[in-house]
């Protein structure tokens, strides 16, 4: 990662600096004044593992500027191929998911300038965080798809999730030229699509895979349909179409049910992939939104997050993400608690993170 700083009367590396930041996010600090303090409250033995002298600690002022300053893609690069080699000894990508899909960061608004916007790509089924790209004011989520997906080294036989706006002629050619796999939301967006799904024969085509699920106070039944295409969707390599019917009704009111029809489309054939594991892809693209926005929003206060200046809230986010990953690649599922025990001993980040 290239340093911003000028060489003359550098004190701290700045591998040393991102990985104290990380070791604090860990333990659950915030902003720039409590992971300070996280470092200089961390016993010697802490510092030394670190990289640093017992008596010299980055202070507050240093460390936000350095984060304000830094580039967020090479850093964002490298926590994703630090991921990707821990993650590699227990996944493979046969059969693999990623989920892609943006965010944006409120607290980051100012009188002046509009919210940043970073996307996503996370995996599915462990909820880490495999690469993060910046959406700037000049381009769209469109335009950075691409280049999104450009940071993770291997596709084959990796299926892609997106929403709607994702649905993209280039987006599909771009998925087949890496060889993956891809399951795209259809919705107004693409209304002569969606005109050609919602004209299929449905009430012919009997329920390929139900599902039931209660909770948070609602029974939702999901039945999803699948017919295999070969002419009349004007969409290149989709070979099968998907009707998804959910019904979902609160406990506390057992007669009043609300119904919505969600159509999408894949370059899956039917030999590639069984309907239950494709209603489970569709289903599992919200992980990214419970395993990762929402913890970034709810556990670490994102959206009231007072980092505004420089690069700051794009690097911070991509610090809570390689936090949040790290976390879940040991089968954390209670970011909160997780944060609370590594808060309790100094030493428990630096294991986490592999440092001894």
């Amino acid at each position: 990662m290239p340093d911003p700083r000028a060489r003359r009367g550098v004190r701290h590396r700045l591998t040393v600096v991102v990985t104290a930041t990380v070791c604090a996010v860990v333990a659950g600090y915030r902003s720039y004044t409590a992971i300070a303090e996280w470092i200089a409250d961390a016993p010697a033995t802490t510092a030394v593992a670190l990289g640093m002298t017992a008596d010299r600690r980055p202070s507050e002022a240093m460390i936000r500027r350095l984060l304000q300053a830094m580039d967020p893609q090479p850093l964002t690069a490298a926590i994703g191929v630090w991921l990707a080699g821990r993650a590699t000894a227990t996944t493979s990508t046969a059969g693999r998911a990623i989920a892609v899909d943006g965010k944006t960061l409120r607290g980051s608004r100012t009188t002046d300038t509009v919210a940043r916007h970073v996307m996503t790509a996370c995996d599915q089924s462990t909820g880490v965080t495999l690469s993060s790209i910046d959406v700037d004011g000049k381009t769209t989520e469109i335009t950075r798809f691409a280049p999104l997906l450009d940071q993770i080294p291997d596709l084959r036989d990796t299926v892609i999730t997106a929403d709607a706006l994702h649905c993209q002629r280039e987006h599909v050619t771009y998925l087949a030229e890496r060889g993956a796999h891809w399951i795209l939301t259809v919705k107004g967006n693409q209304p002569h699509l969606r005109a050609q799904l919602t004209a299929l024969p449905w009430r012919a085509v009997p329920d390929a895979a139900r599902d039931t699920d209660r909770g948070h106070g609602r029974r939702e039944i999901r039945s999803c349909k699948i017919l295999t295409i070969s002419t009349g969707i004007d969409f290149p390599h989709a070979a099968q179409a998907i009707q998804i019917r959910r019904r979902r009704r609160r406990l506390d009111q057992p007669r009043r049910f609300t119904t919505e029809t969600v159509y999408a489309i894949t370059d899956l054939r039917p030999h590639q992939a069984k309907p239950a594991q494709m209603a489970g892809w569709i289903r599992g693209h919200w992980s990214i939104e419970n395993k990762v926005h929402w913890v970034r929003d709810v556990t670490y206060d994102e959206s009231r997050s007072q980092i505004r200046t420089g690069t700051g809230p794009e690097v911070m986010a991509a610090l809570r993400n390689a936090a949040i990953s790290a976390l879940r690649l040991t089968g954390v599922t209670n970011i909160a608690a997780a944060n609370r025990h590594h808060a309790r001993d100094s030493t428990r980040p630096l294991a986490l993170l592999g440092i001894t």
